[in-house]
């Protein structure tokens, strides 16, 4: 019998001060294009995130007074490693969360790009000195690691939303509690496996797996130990770890649902807009919280617009992310599924039209149809909530004015897309979309060195980019007197 192509990655045990460790109950992580068990893995609770906490508190003081350029040392071999193994990682990223080979590969090599990043960030973390008010005094500025930090990770990205965060902490001399999706723990186990081989000492990440989501949340936002909280997944989860945090004022990095629109004027490169909505509406199947929601595009060039796009998606290969010519993927889940055809539903029960519908799916597995859907009203849900699927659907607009009102009806604030080859058009709807990330006649927006978040209900703070660091740290000010 021939071994997975990840076998030497796989665990199956959460990781604790340095130790892998089972757990009393177990879950199991199922493929979601064939719905077969991959693993099981620990389901832990709240006394076993109580002792990560303390491992990451043991291991504080000795990992933040590590010279910063040992720490560097430490993420760049585990950047090595991650770079070593990433067939492997892919592989295991397409077993458990679903996405075509070639982008499980790409998002490899993206969440080691932020490790590699960050290592040369841990160099870089300058202090500031001050003209003083009076002679006798000296003002100087210094940036201290904030402490513990919790993490809570999604499913979608189960690499790149790891790395992202993990390693501007572990960069800036923080210790890390990491809850990765009860969906996709395998990838965090691999990674934390070769963080493990690369030198990380003990107790300075620890991993708890498991389906209490609840319950491991209130203890790391209800800890005093943990200072950071760091989370990437919905908006009404945020709202309520935002909330529990409060009564120990962690300061938060919130990376919230979006509702990104692509617009596209009339004076546009349509084949370079076509090209940029096959990769915002449908890499991974649809399922990235910057992935285009809604498609705004102006009222002369729609029908040509909507009848170009149905012909790149009747050539898509919707099947198991595995085979070597996949497309679109499965959903992570059937209520995923059940939501994605909900919307559809509803958007054609109030007057939408389906231009098209993909009409081959695999029998096994949660996939869904790639959907065109034109004649959508900002009434409809589809418009207004995040769909998480292979379904493009198409707003009509007049003219400037009105695809800016489009685009900004919505409390999320995370993305947003624009095509046109008009200079002036391009700064002006740039600056009046309220949104903390615009892609201009590009989709392929996210990388290490931009900071990546969103304004308004989309979240708080910056990913990435040199700003990435400064989350996980604290400004201590120097006043030196008698001088």
């Amino acid at each position: 019998m021939t071994a997975s192509p990840y076998a030497a990655l796989l665990r199956q045990q959460a990781y604790i001060d340095g130790r892998w460790l089972d757990g009393a109950e177990t879950f199991t992580v199922t493929n979601p294009a064939t719905g077969a068990c991959i693993a099981q893995v620990p389901d832990l609770g709240a006394a076993d995130t109580q002792a990560a906490i303390a491992a990451a508190e043991a291991a504080l003081p000795a990992w933040r007074a590590l010279p910063a350029k040992q720490r560097s040392a430490v993420l760049r071999r585990w950047y090595d490693l991650i770079l070593a193994n990433a067939d492997g990682l892919a592989a295991l990223m397409t077993a458990e969360q679903g996405k075509p080979l070639a982008e499980a590969k790409g998002e490899v090599a993206y969440g080691a790009s932020f490790v590699e990043w960050f290592a040369e960030e841990a160099k870089r973390v300058y202090g500031d000195t001050i003209p003083a008010p009076s002679g006798d005094k000296r003002l100087l500025t210094i940036k201290q690691p904030i402490g513990v930090v919790a993490a809570i990770t999604p499913w979608n990205f189960p690499v790149a939303m790891i790395t992202r965060k993990v390693a501007p902490a572990l960069a800036a001399g923080c210790t890390v509690v990491l809850k990765p999706s009860d969906e996709t723990p395998l990838c965090a186990l691999a990674l934390t496996a070769l963080a493990e081989q690369a030198g990380l000492p003990a107790g300075v990440l620890n991993v708890i797996t498991s389906r209490q989501a609840a319950a491991v949340g209130q203890v790391l936002t209800d800890s005093p130990v943990v200072r950071k909280l760091t989370f990437t997944g919905s908006t009404g989860v945020g709202k309520r770890l935002m909330a529990q945090c409060a009564g120990t004022v962690k300061k938060l990095s919130l990376e919230l649902g979006g509702n990104a629109p692509f617009i596209v004027f009339d004076d546009a490169d349509l084949d370079l807009a076509i090209q940029g909505i096959l990769l915002a509406k449908f890499r991974n199947a649809g399922q990235t919280c910057i992935c285009a929601n809604r498609l705004l595009v102006q009222e002369g060039i729609l029908p040509e617009f909507a009848r170009r796009l149905a012909d790149a998606m009747a050539a898509f290969n919707v099947a198991d992310g595995a085979s070597g010519n996949s497309q679109i993927g499965p959903l992570i889940n059937a209520a995923a599924v059940s939501k994605v055809q909900s919307l559809v539903d509803d958007a054609l029960a109030a007057g939408a039209q389906c231009q098209f519908r993909h009409p081959q799916l695999p029998e096994a597995g949660h996939f869904s149809a790639p959907t065109l859907l034109t004649g959508v009203t900002p009434q409809m849900r589809i418009a207004k909530e995040e769909i998480f699927g292979p379904v493009a659907s198409i707003l009509a607009f007049k003219d400037e004015a009105e695809a800016i009102a489009l685009a900004n009806d919505t409390q999320s604030g995370l993305a947003a897309y624009l095509y046109t080859r008009d200079l002036g058009r391009l700064f002006r709807v740039a600056e009046a979309l309220e949104y903390g990330m615009v892609g201009i006649n590009d989709s392929a927006i996210s990388n290490e060195v931009g900071p990546f978040g969103g304004v308004k209900e989309s979240g708080l703070g910056r990913e990435g980019s040199k700003y990435g660091i400064d989350e996980f740290l604290e400004v201590k000010y120097l006043c030196l007197g008698g001088l």
